[in-house]
């Protein structure tokens, strides 16, 4: 568990550091995207990445790393926009903005953790296109939700499941990174 740990936390360093160099360029303009405006960010590059894997054929030069990370980081966007609501304008600074990236990073690394302990690491003998798989059900999930207004009967919320994303999408690049190491 010690390895996942520091394995986590550097691919959440560099998906972290990219949102901070993207913060400068952009300031928050992400702020007034709504919940399934995200939700469609996170679907395409999910597709993406899932065509990368089926397809013999690469048009653009990205590669599924890059894709992850967009997944995190939209995720964690996602998160912070659960808690703080949509708003008209771009309203926070790079500081208050990483922040709140912090404290979503920290609060889903402790909900992988405690699966983690209950599941024995099974992630590990996972397959990055069975990772993606997930993503994409989590993401059908969600949309699922939205359409529904948020109500659900008997399932998690929207913020478990993009945690989930987020935590599937590391596992994804922690496999990638020991790949291609």
């Amino acid at each position: 568990m010690q390895d996942t740990s520091k394995q986590y936390d550097a691919v959440i360093d560099t998906c972290k550091s990219l949102f901070i160099k993207k913060m400068s360029d952009y300031g928050s303009a992400w702020r007034i995207l709504r919940l399934p405006s995200l939700t469609d960010q996170i679907f395409i590059k999910a597709q993406r990445i899932r065509g990368l894997q089926q397809n013999d054929v690469r048009k653009v030069d990205e590669g599924e790393v890059s894709e992850f990370i967009g997944i995190i980081n939209y995720s964690i966007m996602a998160l912070i926009q659960l808690e703080k609501g949509v708003v008209e304008q771009p309203d926070l600074s790079t500081e208050e903005a990483t922040e709140l990236y912090t404290k979503m990073a920290a609060t889903t690394k402790k909900l992988m953790e405690d699966k983690n302990h209950d599941y024995g690491e099974a992630w590990r003998d996972m397959r990055v296109s069975s990772l993606t798989d997930l993503i994409l059900q989590k993401l059908l999930r969600v949309k699922q939700i939205e359409d529904n207004q948020g109500k659900t009967l008997v399932s998690e919320g929207i913020d478990a499941n993009y945690q989930d994303m987020i935590n599937y999408a590391i596992f994804a690049m922690i496999h990638l990174n020991a790949h291609n190491a």
